[in-house]
């Protein structure tokens, strides 16, 4: 049975387009027995998301989306052209990686907040015990240096992640939303999944349930970047998948 391990509700704020009730009507209605939360930086929607999974008997996986700055967290400064942080998936696997999470979504708010909540590879070492790690979508450290041709850079990458949280704990991401981008990287992360040994997962980077809701989360992004739907928006999806 397919599991959604990287989704976005209601909390994350104007991006995320899942109501957490509708969520799980409709993993109810598909017959899923499982599904994870993983909003942007943030962790304010797990206990809605608990209690709805429980009242349905479907299983709750606790996460997060968190944002890795590119150096140190303290570092506080913008580059023109680089982008100072990447996105990576991180999932509870018990109580211990639960309070682990709590620890850096919290930290990066109070330590290494510039523009969004980030933490750095410092604290992903210190607080990793218990946290399964997807490598993310196109904006994560892996594939985004895989989209610009710099494979030995997102082996590194890749080889960090598994060191950090573990031979088992440590998953690349494939996903297909009919992106050139994504084609164009996926047979890539396939050479490196065998490369180092490292399994893949398949996600879907899922911001709303129907395909209908796609305009709703365009309405989204237009708001929380004071933008018109007729803009063009760089941070709305090129397809409705």
């Amino acid at each position: 049975m397919f599991t959604h391990l990287h989704l976005h509700t209601e909390y994350s704020l104007l991006d995320g387009a899942c109501r957490i009730d509708r969520l799980f009507d409709a993993a109810e209605k598909l017959g899923q027995k499982s599904i994870a939360i993983t909003d942007h930086g943030v962790m304010y929607g797990a206990l809605s998301f608990y209690k709805a999974a429980k009242k349905r008997n479907i299983k709750p996986i606790i996460g997060c989306e968190v944002y890795v700055a590119r150096a140190s967290r303290f570092e506080k400064k913008r580059e023109v052209g680089v982008k100072e942080y990447s996105h990576l998936i991180l999932l509870c696997e018990n109580n211990e990686g639960y309070q682990n999470l709590i620890k850096l979504v919290s930290l990066g708010f109070t330590e290494g907040f510039y523009n969004k909540p980030r933490v750095d590879k410092e604290l992903l070492k210190k607080y990793s015990k218990g946290l399964i790690c997807l490598s993310a979508c196109l904006a994560g450290e892996v594939p985004n240096n895989l989209l610009y041709g710099k494979y030995e850079d997102a082996k590194k990458a890749a080889l960090f992640y598994k060191e950090t949280f573990g031979e088992n704990n440590f998953f690349l991401e494939i996903q297909d939303h009919g992106l050139e981008e994504e084609r164009a990287i996926n047979p890539l992360l396939i050479r490196l999944s065998k490369e180092i040994n490292v399994p893949i997962v398949a996600t879907n980077d899922v911001h709303y349930i129907e395909k209908e809701d796609s305009l709703m989360q365009r309405v989204l992004i237009a708001i929380g970047t004071g933008k018109k739907l007729s803009d063009d928006n760089p941070l709305n999806f090129k397809t409705n998948e």
